[in-house]
């Protein structure tokens, strides 16, 4: 094997860095040592880890779990329709990990036997489903392992989440993946400075001043998926050094 590129290693390092992962010198701190143990991107490790902070780690293991899967939502050609309906029932306006969340709880809730028609009548890819069921139940493991607190903001029981902490918990993990909105109606990322458009998939549609986002797709166009949208006023605080209001 080629060894990586001395600017792949360094970017790493410094994301590894900023996420609190490793210290100055290097050195892997109890942060660290915490995201080593799971199975996931540092940015997704440091997230779960955080979110019994915000009160939401057990809608953040589900989004994680959903977001580590192929693409859940089915939207076949033909009825495109049909499929965008179904997934507008699940929708949450101003992100498109609560809308993730909203379609798994739907999904754990329904009878065992009764999964694979409930998931053909409303476009849900099955065997993800299965799938993130599966690397949920292994992340609830690793969270025990490591004393961190499975805490629902679901308090009442009826999918009336805490969406400010999720959004918040989300913000803490994926603070290097942001970009906000141009006069022009396209977006610009933090980091690189590169203009992004959110993609048509999303549920994210109102040009909110600020989002994050989980990937960068280059299709006919630069488009960001799996959106939601943050505060500029939590970055400082949620990514210290990254953000500094003085640079």
């Amino acid at each position: 094997m080629d060894p990586p590129a001395p600017e792949t290693l360094m970017r790493a390092l410094e994301l590894l860095n900023y996420l609190g992962a490793l210290d100055d010198e290097g050195e892997l701190t109890d942060l660290g040592y915490q995201m080593s143990d799971l199975p996931l991107d540092p940015q997704l490790a440091k997230m779960i880890i955080c979110s019994p902070d915000y009160g939401c780690s057990s809608e953040i293991l589900t989004i994680v779990a959903c977001m580590s899967v192929p693409q859940i939502f089915l939207r076949p050609r033909e009825s495109a329709k049909a499929a965008d309906e179904a997934k507008a029932q699940f929708a949450q306006p101003d992100s498109d990990h609560v809308t993730l969340l909203r379609a798994y709880d739907s999904y754990a809730s329904v009878d065992r036997k009764d999964r694979k028609k409930w998931c053909w009548d409303n476009y849900i890819n099955e065997r993800s489903m299965q799938s993130a069921e599966n690397v949920r139940k292994q992340l609830t493991g690793i969270m025990s392992k490591l004393d961190l607190p499975i805490i629902s903001s679901d308090r009442r029981g009826d999918g009336s989440y805490d969406v400010t902490a999720i959004r918040t918990a989300l913000t803490a993990g994926m603070f290097m993946q942001v970009a906000y909105l141009q006069r022009s109606g396209n977006y610009l990322t933090v980091k690189d400075n590169q203009i992004v458009y959110v993609h048509p998939s999303s549920v994210v549609d109102s040009k909110p001043q600020w989002v994050l986002f989980e990937e960068f797709a280059l299709t006919t166009k630069n488009y960001i998926r799996t959106v939601t949208t943050t505060r500029v006023d939590w970055l400082p605080g949620l990514g210290p050094p990254y953000y500094d209001f003085e640079n």
